[in-house]
C-alpha cells in the first residue's frame, strides 16, 4: 500500500465510521454542537495515532497471549494523558464531552486498527494509517456537528448566525429535533447514502 493511500483512504473509500461502521456512538452523543466534535475528533485522532506508533515499535515483544492487555494499558495511558490536557486548556469542553473522553479506550477503531494493522506493520506506516483513520473520523464528526448545530441551535462554534443573518425577523426557528441523537443517526445515514451512491464498488 501506497503511503499516501494511507492518509487518503480512511476519508472516502474506507472511512471507519461511513464504511467501517466503528465509533458510531460517539458521532450520536458528541456532535450536537461544533466545538466538542473538533476537540474529540482531534482527541481520537491523537490517541490512535501514537497508539498505532507504540503498538507497532512493540509488536514484536508483545506475547500473542496478553497482546489485547497490552494494547489496552497503551491506549488507557494516552486517554488519561488527553483528558488531563483538555481539562487543563479546554475545560468547559471537556465537561461537555464528560465520560466521552474515556470511552475513547474502547472506541472500536482504535483497538481495530492496532489489531488490524499496527500488529503487523512498521512504525512509520503505523502512525499514517492511525493519523488517517483518526482524521477520517474527524470528518464525519465535524460534518455532524457543523449541521446539527447550525440548524438546531442556529449557531457556529458558539456564534448565533441565524440571528446575524436576520433569519429569525422573517420566520425562521431553530430544529429542536436536529439536536436530538436520532437526527444524528439520521445524518450518517444519510452521509452513507451519498458517499455508496459516488463510489458503487462499496455496495458490492
Amino acid at each position: 500500500m501506497k503511503i499516501f493511500d494511507l492518509i487518503k483512504l480512511p476519508f472516502n473509500k474506507n472511512n471507519p465510521v461511513t464504511v467501517q461502521v466503528l465509533g458510531i456512538c460517539s458521532c450520536l452523543a458528541v456532535t450536537a454542537q461544533l466545538k466538542p466534535a473538533v476537540v474529540m475528533a482531534l482527541s481520537v485522532t491523537v490517541v490512535v495515532a501514537l497508539a498505532n506508533l507504540i503498538i507497532s515499535l512493540l509488536r514484536n515483544t508483545i506475547p500473542p497471549r496478553i497482546r489485547i492487555i497490552v494494547q489496552l494499558v497503551v491506549v488507557s495511558t494516552l486517554v488519561i494523558l488527553v483528558n488531563q490536557i483538555l481539562m487543563a486548556f479546554v475545560y468547559d469542553v471537556s465537561k461537555q464531552l464528560s465520560v466521552y473522553v474515556g470511552l475513547i479506550i474502547t472506541n472500536c477503531i482504535v483497538m481495530g486498527r492496532l489489531e488490524a494493522f499496527a500488529m503487523s506493520h512498521k512504525p512509520m506506516e503505523s502512525l499514517l494509517d492511525g493519523i488517517g483513520n483518526g482524521l477520517g473520523y474527524g470528518v464525519i464528526l465535524v460534518i455532524l456537528g457543523f449541521v446539527r448545530e447550525l440548524f438546531g441551535s442556529g449557531t457556529l462554534w458558539g456564534y448565533p448566525v441565524m440571528e446575524k443573518l436576520g433569519l429569525y425577523k422573517i420566520g425562521y426557528e431553530n430544529n429542536g429535533f436536529i439536536i436530538m441523537a436520532p437526527m444524528a443517526l439520521i445524518l450518517v445515514g444519510i452521509i452513507i447514502w451519498i458517499q455508496r451512491s459516488r463510489n458503487k464498488d462499496l455496495c458490492e
